[in-house]
């Protein structure tokens, strides 16, 4: 399953990158960067750690059996 990453630009001369699902879901939207170049350096970042990146729970307990 390969996700897609969207570069949007804003009115704000910002940028900013989505990540979208093979069905189209939300995945993740980034931080506004200042320059295109910033913003594809935190794609390459988001694909380098993905796939190493550790789980952490920090759910309250309470709300596991949900």
């Amino acid at each position: 399953m390969a996700g897609t990453f969207e570069i949007v630009s804003t009115e704000e001369e910002a940028f900013y990158f989505r990540l979208t699902a093979d069905d189209g879901t939300l995945v993740a939207v980034s931080p506004r960067f200042k320059t295109l170049k910033g913003v594809v350096a935190g794609i390459n970042a988001v694909r380098e750690n993905a796939a190493t990146g550790l789980v952490v729970n920090r759910s309250r307990p309470e709300l596991a059996s949900r």
